[in-house]
Protein backbone atom coordinates (compact mmCIF):
# COMPACT_ATOMS: atom_id res chain seq x y z
CA UNK A 1 0.00 0.00 0.00
CA UNK A 2 1.11 3.20 -0.66
CA UNK A 3 0.98 4.64 2.78
CA UNK A 4 3.16 2.01 4.13
CA UNK A 5 6.19 3.56 6.27
CA UNK A 6 8.13 0.89 7.42
CA UNK A 7 7.91 -2.57 6.81
CA UNK A 8 9.30 -5.54 7.62
CA UNK A 9 9.43 -8.67 5.83
CA UNK A 10 11.18 -11.69 7.58
CA UNK A 11 13.92 -9.92 9.08
CA UNK A 12 16.13 -11.82 11.19
CA UNK A 13 19.13 -10.36 12.65
CA UNK A 14 21.97 -12.24 14.32
CA UNK A 15 24.95 -11.37 16.14
CA UNK A 16 28.28 -13.48 17.45
CA UNK A 17 28.98 -12.87 20.74
CA UNK A 18 32.12 -15.14 21.87
CA UNK A 19 31.31 -18.67 20.85
CA UNK A 20 27.54 -17.73 21.13
CA UNK A 21 25.20 -16.69 17.57
CA UNK A 22 22.51 -14.64 18.85
CA UNK A 23 19.12 -14.06 17.24
CA UNK A 24 18.31 -10.49 18.07
CA UNK A 25 15.67 -10.19 16.00
CA UNK A 26 13.93 -13.58 15.02
CA UNK A 27 11.74 -13.61 11.50
CA UNK A 28 9.53 -10.28 12.26
CA UNK A 29 7.01 -9.30 9.71
CA UNK A 30 5.53 -5.97 10.35
CA UNK A 31 3.81 -2.72 8.47
CA UNK A 32 3.97 0.67 9.78
CA UNK A 33 1.32 2.98 8.14
CA UNK A 34 1.93 7.22 7.47
CA UNK A 35 0.13 9.28 10.52
CA UNK A 36 0.38 6.14 13.23
CA UNK A 37 1.43 6.41 16.86
CA UNK A 38 3.16 2.60 17.21
CA UNK A 39 4.97 1.98 20.50
CA UNK A 40 7.56 -1.14 19.53
CA UNK A 41 7.61 -2.75 23.54
CA UNK A 42 9.72 -5.42 25.14
CA UNK A 43 12.06 -6.21 27.99
CA UNK A 44 15.76 -5.94 27.38
CA UNK A 45 16.72 -8.91 25.20
CA UNK A 46 13.62 -8.98 23.41
CA UNK A 47 14.83 -7.21 20.19
CA UNK A 48 13.26 -3.82 20.46
CA UNK A 49 16.72 -1.88 20.30
CA UNK A 50 17.47 -4.17 17.21
CA UNK A 51 14.43 -2.89 15.63
CA UNK A 52 15.29 0.03 16.27
CA UNK A 53 18.58 0.52 14.84
CA UNK A 54 17.27 -0.88 11.70
CA UNK A 55 14.49 1.20 11.64
CA UNK A 56 16.40 4.03 12.12
CA UNK A 57 19.10 3.15 9.08
CA UNK A 58 21.61 2.36 11.82
CA UNK A 59 21.81 -1.15 11.18
CA UNK A 60 20.86 -3.87 8.56
CA UNK A 61 19.24 -7.09 8.43
CA UNK A 62 20.81 -10.50 8.63
CA UNK A 63 18.18 -11.57 6.48
CA UNK A 64 15.10 -10.79 5.25
CA UNK A 65 14.17 -7.28 3.53
CA UNK A 66 13.26 -3.53 5.37
CA UNK A 67 11.73 -1.22 3.26
CA UNK A 68 11.21 2.78 4.83
CA UNK A 69 9.17 4.39 2.27
CA UNK A 70 9.24 2.13 0.08
CA UNK A 71 13.04 1.63 -0.41
CA UNK A 72 15.23 -1.30 -0.10
CA UNK A 73 17.61 0.23 2.32
CA UNK A 74 19.85 -3.21 2.32
CA UNK A 75 20.58 -1.85 -1.27
CA UNK A 76 21.75 1.39 -0.42
CA UNK A 77 25.79 2.14 0.20
CA UNK A 78 26.58 3.71 3.73
CA UNK A 79 26.43 7.84 2.13
CA UNK A 80 22.67 6.97 0.78
CA UNK A 81 22.12 5.67 4.02
CA UNK A 82 23.19 8.48 5.93
CA UNK A 83 21.22 11.33 3.36
CA UNK A 84 17.90 8.96 3.57
CA UNK A 85 18.32 8.89 7.39
CA UNK A 86 18.59 12.90 7.68
CA UNK A 87 15.68 13.26 5.06
CA UNK A 88 13.17 10.47 6.17
CA UNK A 89 13.74 10.07 10.46
CA UNK A 90 13.96 12.61 13.18
CA UNK A 91 15.52 11.14 16.50
CA UNK A 92 14.71 11.81 20.35
CA UNK A 93 16.78 10.18 22.63
CA UNK A 94 16.66 9.35 26.26
CA UNK A 95 19.66 11.36 26.80
CA UNK A 96 18.83 14.21 24.59
CA UNK A 97 22.18 14.59 22.56
CA UNK A 98 22.77 18.48 22.66
CA UNK A 99 25.84 20.11 21.79
CA UNK A 100 26.83 21.98 24.96
CA UNK A 101 28.62 24.30 23.44
CA UNK A 102 25.96 25.53 20.97
CA UNK A 103 23.06 27.28 22.04
CA UNK A 104 19.43 25.74 21.85
CA UNK A 105 18.95 27.51 18.14
CA UNK A 106 21.95 26.02 16.98
CA UNK A 107 21.46 22.54 18.05
CA UNK A 108 17.84 22.85 16.19
CA UNK A 109 19.99 23.69 13.21
CA UNK A 110 22.28 21.05 12.68
CA UNK A 111 20.34 18.74 10.80
CA UNK A 112 19.04 21.55 8.54
CA UNK A 113 23.17 21.96 8.10
CA UNK A 114 23.44 18.56 6.46
CA UNK A 115 20.44 18.86 4.62
CA UNK A 116 22.09 22.20 2.92
CA UNK A 117 19.52 24.71 4.00
CA UNK A 118 21.46 28.04 4.43
CA UNK A 119 21.57 31.00 6.55
CA UNK A 120 18.47 32.96 7.36
CA UNK A 121 15.92 30.15 6.15
CA UNK A 122 17.84 27.67 8.72
CA UNK A 123 17.77 30.15 11.81
CA UNK A 124 14.09 30.87 11.24
CA UNK A 125 13.42 27.41 11.29
CA UNK A 126 14.57 26.51 13.74
CA UNK A 127 13.31 29.21 15.75
CA UNK A 128 10.03 28.58 14.54
CA UNK A 129 10.25 25.34 15.41
CA UNK A 130 11.41 26.12 19.41
CA UNK A 131 8.32 28.32 19.57
CA UNK A 132 6.25 25.68 18.40
CA UNK A 133 7.27 23.45 21.99
CA UNK A 134 7.63 26.23 23.92
CA UNK A 135 11.06 27.35 24.35
CA UNK A 136 11.08 30.57 21.49
CA UNK A 137 11.78 32.70 24.32
CA UNK A 138 15.39 30.70 25.28
CA UNK A 139 16.65 30.68 21.43
CA UNK A 140 20.29 31.85 23.18
CA UNK A 141 20.49 29.61 26.01
CA UNK A 142 22.85 26.72 26.59
CA UNK A 143 21.45 23.22 27.14
CA UNK A 144 22.86 23.57 30.53
CA UNK A 145 20.71 26.52 31.47
CA UNK A 146 17.82 24.12 30.74
CA UNK A 147 15.70 21.57 32.86
CA UNK A 148 15.70 17.83 31.80
CA UNK A 149 12.38 18.14 29.95
CA UNK A 150 13.45 21.61 28.19
CA UNK A 151 16.24 19.87 26.67
CA UNK A 152 13.73 17.18 25.58
CA UNK A 153 11.31 19.64 23.72
CA UNK A 154 14.95 20.85 22.30
CA UNK A 155 15.33 17.18 21.13
CA UNK A 156 11.77 17.08 19.69
CA UNK A 157 12.41 20.47 17.82
CA UNK A 158 15.97 18.99 16.52
CA UNK A 159 13.56 15.50 15.03
CA UNK A 160 10.89 17.85 13.23
CA UNK A 161 12.78 20.45 11.89
CA UNK A 162 13.56 19.09 8.87
CA UNK A 163 9.75 17.75 8.29
CA UNK A 164 10.66 14.16 8.94
CA UNK A 165 8.43 11.20 7.58
CA UNK A 166 8.93 9.04 10.84
CA UNK A 167 9.66 10.38 14.39
CA UNK A 168 11.49 7.66 16.40
CA UNK A 169 11.54 8.07 19.96
CA UNK A 170 13.70 6.27 21.80
CA UNK A 171 12.77 5.60 25.89
CA UNK A 172 12.20 9.42 25.57
CA UNK A 173 10.58 9.91 29.39
CA UNK A 174 13.24 6.98 30.17
CA UNK A 175 15.64 10.54 32.05
CA UNK A 176 12.67 12.85 33.23
CA UNK A 177 10.71 12.70 36.43
CA UNK A 178 7.30 11.40 36.03
CA UNK A 179 5.35 14.67 35.38
CA UNK A 180 7.91 15.85 32.87
CA UNK A 181 7.12 12.60 31.40
CA UNK A 182 4.12 12.62 31.16
CA UNK A 183 4.59 16.41 29.27
CA UNK A 184 6.79 14.66 26.52
CA UNK A 185 4.17 11.86 25.78
CA UNK A 186 1.33 14.71 25.69
CA UNK A 187 3.56 16.83 23.35
CA UNK A 188 4.39 13.25 21.15
CA UNK A 189 0.63 12.71 21.04
CA UNK A 190 -0.33 16.03 19.89
CA UNK A 191 2.47 15.88 17.08
CA UNK A 192 0.65 12.50 15.97
CA UNK A 193 -2.32 14.29 15.91
CA UNK A 194 -1.36 16.81 13.89
CA UNK A 195 -0.52 14.29 11.32
CA UNK A 196 2.94 13.04 12.55
CA UNK A 197 3.93 9.31 12.17
CA UNK A 198 5.54 8.50 15.73
CA UNK A 199 7.67 5.44 16.74
CA UNK A 200 8.13 4.68 20.34
CA UNK A 201 10.73 2.55 21.63
CA UNK A 202 10.42 1.21 25.53
CA UNK A 203 10.52 -1.46 27.87
CA UNK A 204 7.85 -0.01 30.04
CA UNK A 205 4.32 -0.86 29.73
CA UNK A 206 2.77 2.88 30.82
CA UNK A 207 4.55 4.51 28.64
CA UNK A 208 3.71 2.36 25.37
CA UNK A 209 -0.12 3.04 26.34
CA UNK A 210 0.44 6.48 25.42
CA UNK A 211 0.91 5.08 21.77
CA UNK A 212 -2.54 3.54 19.52
CA UNK A 213 -0.87 0.98 18.68
CA UNK A 214 1.83 -1.89 20.31
CA UNK A 215 3.77 -4.18 18.45
CA UNK A 216 5.20 -6.45 21.66
CA UNK A 217 8.44 -8.45 21.59
CA UNK A 218 9.99 -11.12 23.31
CA UNK A 219 13.49 -13.04 22.84
CA UNK A 220 13.44 -11.64 19.22
CA UNK A 221 9.94 -12.33 17.96
CA UNK A 222 7.06 -10.47 17.88
CA UNK A 223 4.61 -12.23 20.14
CA UNK A 224 0.81 -9.11 19.50
CA UNK A 225 0.64 -6.54 17.48
CA UNK A 226 -2.76 -4.47 18.04
CA UNK A 227 -4.55 -1.81 19.08
CA UNK A 228 -3.36 -0.31 22.51
CA UNK A 229 -7.26 -0.83 24.24
CA UNK A 230 -6.33 -4.71 23.37
CA UNK A 231 -6.15 -6.30 26.98
CA UNK A 232 -4.07 -8.89 25.45
CA UNK A 233 -1.57 -5.97 24.39
CA UNK A 234 0.21 -6.01 27.60
CA UNK A 235 0.42 -9.71 27.63
CA UNK A 236 3.51 -11.22 29.48
CA UNK A 237 5.81 -13.35 27.42
CA UNK A 238 4.64 -16.67 29.42
CA UNK A 239 1.42 -16.10 27.45
CA UNK A 240 2.26 -14.89 24.05
CA UNK A 241 -0.02 -13.85 21.70
CA UNK A 242 -0.10 -13.33 17.56
CA UNK A 243 -0.73 -10.12 15.60
CA UNK A 244 -4.45 -12.02 15.19
CA UNK A 245 -4.90 -12.71 18.92
CA UNK A 246 -4.30 -16.64 18.84
CA UNK A 247 -2.01 -17.92 21.62
CA UNK A 248 0.32 -20.12 20.57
Amino acid sequence: MDNVLIEFRHVSKLYQMGDTLVKAADDISLEIYKGEFVAILGKSGSGKSTCMNIIGCLDVPTSGEFLLDGRNVGHMNKNELAEFRNEKLGFIFQQYNLLPKMSILENVEVPLMYAGITGRDRRQRAAEMLESVGLGNKLKNLPSQLSGGQQQRVSIARALVCSPAIILADEPTGALDGKTGTEVLELLRKLNEDGNTVVLITHDNSIAAAAKRIIRLSDGKKIFDGPVDDPRAFATPAMPVSAGGEAY
